[in-house]
């Protein structure tokens, strides 16, 4: 942050003389000790007391500088550079609210100059007064229109008014002025994306194809259009340069909904083996294992997730689902008499119980669970309803024998 130096007689000669060199030769350490000598020996001499302040200021030692700003003020009320400057450490304190009066009073007394224009609208911005801050950093950049930290104060204030297609010409200004502010694009990426604009979020992540993260987020936009085709190129390079868990899911989600789960399953299994107390990404592991019919290995992970979280009902239903496809129908009925147990059956689950007895030549309780399903499910399931009649027929025959 820039600070102003003040040119003040020298009262206390020895002391402040030495210090003013060693300022100038950036020793501030130095400086502090002199200047503290200076006050020590005259606490009324305000000169002395601007100058420590500085120091300190320049040494990054605002909390130290602000007490003696204020003294210099008491002692020389409106001193322009007093009040800039402390309006200056303030703000590094963050007590915006605390250093907007005294930048204001700097840029009253020198209207023309950009330096107290550019902290007010700082200020404002920090204190959430966006439509005031807009205007500051407006007349800010009138006094210097190659600002880039004002352009982008202006781009922020915008953009925190939702006013985004308005930030975005400022942001890419900010950028062009000075490159090391087009990381800041990003910031607009994210705010499209809470605006439920992903088109745009999705151009400005385009412009990052270095940053892992940017692209990460790309393709998760992307997949989420339905296009997890375009998501995967950048995804893949997103993973090559920056195999993070989270790069990893999405990548595999991608080739999840591109059909491709056989690219996805290592991916998801590598994620899991960093992340193994995540339920919903062994649920998705597992989703994947049982979409390429390897069931057991399938329902050894939904079997986890019901011990990560007994009370899920998805997870139950997952493991019963795949058991009877692995054909481990005793332990599918254990499986579905938690969700029974839950009460979160559905008309579905009856079927399900059915077909499992029906396998294991319990032909009562078979005939019972197909009949309860036919009672409930009344033309929901006509394919399944169609299979239960024909069953239901088929038993009831054998059970008269």
């Amino acid at each position: 942050m820039w600070l102003v130096l003040a040119a003040f007689l020298v009262q206390s000669t020895d002391y402040q003389a030495q210090a003013i060199k060693a300022l100038d030769a950036r020793q501030y350490d130095t400086a502090v000790e002199l200047l503290n000598k200076a006050v020590a020996a005259d606490p009324k001499d305000y000169g002395a007391q601007f100058n420590l302040a500085l120091a300190y200021s320049l040494s990054g030692k605002d909390a130290d500088a602000i007490p003696h700003y204020k003294i210099a003020l008491d002692l020389k009320p409106g001193l322009y550079e007093a009040e800039l400057n402390l309006g200056i450490s303030m703000l590094r304190a963050k007590d915006a609210s605390g250093a907007l009066p005294h930048l204001n009073s700097a840029a009253e007394q020198k209207p023309h100059e950009y330096r107290p224009a550019f902290y007010v609208a700082q200020a404002l911005l920090e204190t959430e007064k966006f439509a005031d801050a807009e205007a500051a950093y407006t007349a800010a950049l009138a006094l210097n229109p190659q600002s880039a930290p004002a352009e982008l104060g202006l781009a922020e204030s915008l953009a925190r008014q939702k006013k985004l297609s308005e930030s975005e010409p400022h942001f890419r200004k900010a950028a062009a002025l000075d490159a090391s502010y087009k990381s800041m694009l990003l910031q607009l990426g994210e705010l499209y994306e809470q605006n439920h604009q992903p088109a745009e979020a999705i151009a400005i992540y385009r412009e990052f194809p270095d940053n892992p993260g940017a692209q990460e987020r790309m393709g998760a936009l992307l997949i989420e259009q339905g296009r997890a085709a375009d998501a995967i190129p950048a995804l893949e390079e997103a993973v090559e340069k920056s195999p993070t868990t989270a790069n990893r899911v999405a990548l595999a989600q991608a080739y999840v909904k591109n059909n491709q789960p056989a690219k996805a399953e290592p991916l998801a299994a590598q994620a899991l083996a960093d992340q193994p107390g995540d339920f919903d990404l062994r649920m998705f592991y597992g989703r994947i294992l049982r979409d390429q019919h390897k069931y057991t290995a399938a329902s050894n992970q939904f079997l986890l997730a019901t011990n990560q979280k007994p009370d899920s009902v998805k997870a139950w239903n997952e493991l019963a689902g795949a058991l009877i496809i692995a054909e481990q129908y005793p332990q599918a009925l254990a499986a579905l008499d938690k969700v029974f147990a839950m009460g979160a059956q559905t008309p579905s689950h009856y079927y399900l119980r059915a077909m499992s007895y029906d396998h294991l030549h319990a032909l009562k309780e078979a005939l019972a669970n197909y009949n309860k399903f036919l009672e409930l499910s009344q033309g929901q399931n006509p394919d399944e309803e169609f299979k239960a009649r024909l069953r239901a027929r088929i038993l009831q025959n054998e059970l008269r024998r």
